[in-house]
Protein backbone atom coordinates (compact mmCIF):
# COMPACT_ATOMS: atom_id res chain seq x y z
CA UNK A 1 0.00 0.00 0.00
CA UNK A 2 1.07 3.47 -0.91
CA UNK A 3 2.08 5.71 2.56
CA UNK A 4 -1.08 8.25 2.59
CA UNK A 5 -0.90 12.03 1.59
CA UNK A 6 -2.07 14.57 3.84
CA UNK A 7 -3.49 17.43 2.71
CA UNK A 8 -3.74 20.86 5.31
CA UNK A 9 -5.63 23.94 4.04
CA UNK A 10 -6.24 26.65 5.95
CA UNK A 11 -9.43 29.02 5.04
CA UNK A 12 -8.83 32.69 4.22
CA UNK A 13 -5.94 34.75 2.40
CA UNK A 14 -3.49 34.96 4.67
CA UNK A 15 -1.23 32.81 6.81
CA UNK A 16 -0.95 35.45 9.16
CA UNK A 17 -3.45 35.77 11.94
CA UNK A 18 -3.93 38.13 15.03
CA UNK A 19 -4.63 37.50 18.99
CA UNK A 20 -8.49 36.29 19.13
CA UNK A 21 -8.75 35.40 15.15
CA UNK A 22 -10.37 32.15 14.65
CA UNK A 23 -7.84 30.25 12.61
CA UNK A 24 -9.64 27.29 10.55
CA UNK A 25 -9.19 25.34 7.68
CA UNK A 26 -9.59 21.76 6.23
CA UNK A 27 -7.71 18.52 5.54
CA UNK A 28 -8.29 15.32 3.79
CA UNK A 29 -5.89 12.38 3.40
CA UNK A 30 -4.89 10.59 0.20
CA UNK A 31 -5.17 6.98 0.96
CA UNK A 32 -5.79 3.45 -1.19
CA UNK A 33 -7.57 2.02 1.68
CA UNK A 34 -9.35 4.64 4.42
CA UNK A 35 -10.35 2.12 6.69
CA UNK A 36 -6.39 1.69 7.87
CA UNK A 37 -7.10 4.56 9.84
CA UNK A 38 -7.36 3.88 13.31
CA UNK A 39 -7.34 7.83 14.31
CA UNK A 40 -6.33 11.07 13.01
CA UNK A 41 -5.39 13.92 15.83
CA UNK A 42 -5.47 17.57 14.84
CA UNK A 43 -3.31 20.24 16.79
CA UNK A 44 -2.74 23.59 16.59
CA UNK A 45 0.61 24.21 18.11
CA UNK A 46 3.16 26.47 18.88
CA UNK A 47 7.08 25.35 19.67
CA UNK A 48 10.48 27.18 20.27
CA UNK A 49 13.70 26.85 18.07
CA UNK A 50 17.01 27.71 18.73
CA UNK A 51 19.25 28.47 21.58
CA UNK A 52 18.61 27.12 25.14
CA UNK A 53 15.66 24.23 25.80
CA UNK A 54 12.99 23.81 23.06
CA UNK A 55 9.70 24.09 24.20
CA UNK A 56 6.16 23.61 22.53
CA UNK A 57 2.61 23.71 23.93
CA UNK A 58 -0.49 22.48 22.50
CA UNK A 59 -3.28 24.94 22.08
CA UNK A 60 -6.32 23.21 20.29
CA UNK A 61 -6.54 19.33 20.40
CA UNK A 62 -9.01 16.83 18.65
CA UNK A 63 -9.01 13.26 18.09
CA UNK A 64 -11.23 11.59 15.15
CA UNK A 65 -11.65 7.58 15.39
CA UNK A 66 -12.40 5.25 13.68
CA UNK A 67 -11.57 3.04 16.59
CA UNK A 68 -15.00 3.86 18.35
CA UNK A 69 -17.55 1.69 15.75
CA UNK A 70 -18.43 4.51 13.19
CA UNK A 71 -16.07 4.95 10.38
CA UNK A 72 -14.94 8.69 9.28
CA UNK A 73 -13.77 8.86 5.55
CA UNK A 74 -10.98 10.96 5.67
CA UNK A 75 -10.40 11.03 2.23
CA UNK A 76 -13.35 13.67 2.32
CA UNK A 77 -12.76 17.29 3.94
CA UNK A 78 -12.42 17.22 7.72
CA UNK A 79 -13.11 20.89 9.25
CA UNK A 80 -11.47 22.24 11.94
CA UNK A 81 -11.14 25.57 13.79
CA UNK A 82 -9.84 27.21 17.05
CA UNK A 83 -9.61 31.23 18.12
CA UNK A 84 -5.97 31.87 18.41
CA UNK A 85 -4.55 32.72 22.14
CA UNK A 86 -3.05 36.39 23.05
CA UNK A 87 0.59 34.59 23.15
CA UNK A 88 3.03 33.63 22.47
CA UNK A 89 3.83 35.47 19.22
CA UNK A 90 5.13 34.42 16.49
CA UNK A 91 8.55 35.40 16.55
CA UNK A 92 11.59 35.19 13.96
CA UNK A 93 14.62 36.13 16.49
CA UNK A 94 18.34 35.80 16.35
CA UNK A 95 18.69 33.46 18.76
CA UNK A 96 15.54 31.90 19.18
CA UNK A 97 11.79 31.77 17.12
CA UNK A 98 8.53 30.84 17.97
CA UNK A 99 6.56 29.00 15.28
CA UNK A 100 2.92 28.22 15.15
CA UNK A 101 1.40 25.10 12.87
CA UNK A 102 -1.69 22.72 12.26
CA UNK A 103 -0.56 19.58 12.61
CA UNK A 104 -1.98 16.37 11.29
CA UNK A 105 -1.21 12.88 12.52
CA UNK A 106 -2.58 9.85 11.02
CA UNK A 107 -2.30 6.27 12.77
CA UNK A 108 -3.20 3.63 10.87
CA UNK A 109 -4.28 0.61 12.47
CA UNK A 110 -0.78 -1.37 11.65
CA UNK A 111 0.60 0.63 14.04
CA UNK A 112 2.61 3.26 11.65
CA UNK A 113 2.10 7.09 11.88
CA UNK A 114 2.29 9.98 9.14
CA UNK A 115 2.16 13.76 9.80
CA UNK A 116 2.44 16.86 8.01
CA UNK A 117 2.32 20.81 9.02
CA UNK A 118 1.25 23.43 8.11
CA UNK A 119 2.61 27.22 9.18
CA UNK A 120 1.44 30.51 10.24
CA UNK A 121 2.11 33.49 11.62
CA UNK A 122 0.18 34.74 14.71
CA UNK A 123 0.57 38.52 15.77
CA UNK A 124 3.27 41.35 14.37
CA UNK A 125 6.22 41.14 16.07
CA UNK A 126 9.26 42.74 14.21
CA UNK A 127 12.06 40.51 12.94
CA UNK A 128 14.97 40.02 15.52
CA UNK A 129 18.16 41.46 14.10
CA UNK A 130 21.49 41.02 14.49
CA UNK A 131 22.84 44.68 16.23
CA UNK A 132 26.52 44.94 15.54
CA UNK A 133 28.71 47.54 18.11
CA UNK A 134 30.08 50.70 16.55
CA UNK A 135 33.81 50.66 15.82
CA UNK A 136 35.15 53.17 18.19
CA UNK A 137 37.61 56.07 16.99
CA UNK A 138 41.73 55.08 17.09
CA UNK A 139 41.86 57.82 19.08
CA UNK A 140 39.37 57.05 21.60
CA UNK A 141 41.06 53.52 22.03
CA UNK A 142 44.49 54.68 22.78
CA UNK A 143 43.41 57.12 25.14
CA UNK A 144 41.64 54.84 27.11
CA UNK A 145 45.19 52.67 26.76
CA UNK A 146 46.91 55.04 27.81
CA UNK A 147 44.93 55.69 30.92
CA UNK A 148 44.68 52.10 32.24
CA UNK A 149 48.77 51.81 31.65
CA UNK A 150 50.69 52.83 35.24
Amino acid sequence: MKDPSIRIRLIGDTDHYESGDTLSGEFFVDIAEPEAIRVVEISVLWFTEGKGEEDLDVHFFERIGNDNGQFVDMRQSQPFATALPASPLSYDGVLVKIHWCVRIRVFLSRGRDFAAEQSFWLGQVPRGQVIEEEEKPQAEVESVANKIQP
